[in-house]
């Protein structure tokens, strides 16, 4: 299965998440923000970065990046998407999820190795995890604090659209600690922390960032 990699101006972490989709059994495919051909993929990562440099909102310009032209037509056919931090931040900005990031509530970044609960084991990138699991990921960011209003709080915790949360002191002043969170199909997912860099025992705190990977290619082998 191919899972295309966007890198915008500004990408950092675009490398890493091609090297978690080829350790996880698929074949990563680079994609380019200028270009609208996603070459074929089966599904498309958002990765973490200041895309565009964060002018103006982080996400708020890569939003109107060509290649997301195609993203957000594929998406809302049901291809999976994934959006890691910056991707995150992107989605929202694409209105492909609800809510916002805002600047961290001690207005300073964060990086560290955070624990989170599993709170949704049926999206298209979550399905190798057991419901309620605990995990260690990579958090790296400056504006990663989740926002919405109760209303919209209310229904992604009715629905079952809360991914992940927040263990232990919330890191950034996420609302209801959410760290991510996925559409009403399941087949888009943001996250804030950073699980392509919880892929191998040598470079990361563990590998329990490893299913989000294993998770799409299964759930496309399903397809």
């Amino acid at each position: 299965m191919k899972v295309g990699v966007v890198t915008f101006p500004g990408s950092l972490d675009d490398v890493d998440a091609r090297r978690a989709v080829n350790l996880a059994g698929g074949e990563a495919v680079a994609l380019w923000h200028g270009e609208r051909d996603l070459r074929g993929v089966d599904a498309v990562v958002l990765p973490g970065g200041f895309s565009y440099g964060d002018y103006l909102r982080c996400g708020a310009i890569a939003r109107f990046a060509p290649v997301m032209t195609s993203v957000l037509s594929a998406a809302e056919s049901g291809m999976p998407v994934l959006g890691i931090c910056n991707g995150f931040q992107i989605l929202c900005e694409s209105h492909l999820l609800p809510g916002a990031l805002i600047r961290n509530r001690e207005r300073r970044f964060v990086c560290r190795d955070q624990r989170l609960r599993i709170e949704n084991a049926s999206t298209a990138w979550t399905s190798q995890y057991d419901e309620g699991v605990e995990v260690t990921i990579v958090l790296k960011n400056g504006e990663g604090g989740y926002v919405a209003d109760d209303t919209t709080l209310d229904r992604l915790e009715a629905e079952g659209q809360v991914v992940a949360r927040y263990l232990g002191d919330n890191p950034n002043g996420s609302m209801r600690d959410i760290a991510g969170i996925a559409n009403e199909r399941g087949n888009v997912v943001g996250l804030m922390p950073h699980p392509e860099h919880a892929v191998d025992d040598l470079c990361g705190p563990s590998t329990d960032g490893l299913p989000f990977f294993t998770s799409v290619l299964k759930e496309l082998a399903k397809a």
